[in-house]
């Protein structure tokens, strides 16, 4: 059956693409050939002179160390992000598709962290883990450990990253639900029969059937843990101790907005945004090629 649509009038299509064309030109497009533009030239920071220079501002922020810092502490924070925010949101989506009494209850708590600001969720865990009056810093403190985030640059980049995973177990955990409510119970009881234990049914059945959901959110995960990630980081460590906490998202702001590099901020908002573009191409040119449809 041929599904395709037809119209009447070559303008009507055109017509119903032109709001999704409008938003995105508006909010993306037309930033980011203004990032462009405004990385070639040297402005103070009330954007009221301006002096072009070029490339320059790139070969000064290519050449300079902390910038490489943040590209590690990014690549760090990246992965452990990522990794823990699926593996644990698979876990709970894997629980909760078995649960039967209760169900409802103990979805929508897992669901609540979603609705939570990232700005809000970095103060929630700062109260949590401060030093002298946490709840939690406590506990770490009558086991012998010795916590300190405002001083421990390690122990202060494991808190954004607990702040940051915890902001988006929710959303990964709605979509691994919806991925193992949409495949076919007969095939899990078949293999059940032949004798497959849980775990093997799992490796063989259920996790290869959700690599579409997986893939999607990979992609998602890299995105949220580059750009969405600054408000985590904002509220809890200010990107210290010692640059210890500061991504290269954070240092655009940083640069940009306290430092008063307007050229250089936008210089690696543009290289932050070529990196997050390869990323996703890369995984859209080799991994989807996994994906088991």
């Amino acid at each position: 059956m041929d599904k395709r649509a037809f119209f009447s009038g070559k303008l009507l299509p055109y017509l119903l693409v032109a709001p999704q064309a409008a938003v995105v030109f508006v909010f993306f497009y037309w930033p980011a050939s203004q990032a462009i533009r405004q990385s070639l030239f040297i402005e103070d920071a009330f954007g009221t002179s301006r002096q072009f220079v070029g490339l320059e501002n790139y070969r000064t922020l290519l050449s300079d160390p902390f910038y490489y810092k943040a590209m590690g502490v990014t690549v760090v924070f990246a992965i452990a992000v990522a990794t823990l925010a699926l593996s644990i949101a698979l876990l709970l989506a894997v629980q909760a598709d078995r649960v039967v009494r209760g169900a409802t209850a103990y979805r929508t708590l897992l669901i609540w962290p979603y609705a939570v600001a990232p700005a809000v969720a970095g103060v929630l865990f700062t109260f949590l883990f401060q030093p002298a009056l946490g709840v939690v810093a406590r506990w770490l403190t009558a086991a012998g450990v010795d916590w300190n985030p405002l001083l421990n640059g390690g122990q202060a980049l494991t808190l954004v990253v607990i702040a940051s995973t915890w902001k988006q177990i929710s959303y990964n955990f709605l979509f691994f639900l919806a991925g193992l409510q949409a495949i076919p119970k007969s095939l899990i009881e078949a293999a059940a029969i032949d004798g497959a234990r849980p775990m093997r049914r799992f490796w063989t059945i259920v996790f290869p059937l959700l690599s579409p959901t997986t893939f999607f959110l990979v992609v998602v995960n890299i995105v949220y843990v580059f750009f969405d990630t600054f408000g985590v980081i904002d509220a809890v460590t200010g990107g210290g101790p010692a640059k210890a906490t500061e991504t290269l998202v954070y240092k655009v702001f940083s640069d940009g907005r306290l430092g008063g590099d307007l050229g250089g901020s936008a210089a690696q908002s543009v290289i932050l945004l070529v990196i997050v573009v390869a990323l996703t191409s890369i995984q859209f040119r080799y991994v989807e090629r996994k994906v088991t449809y």
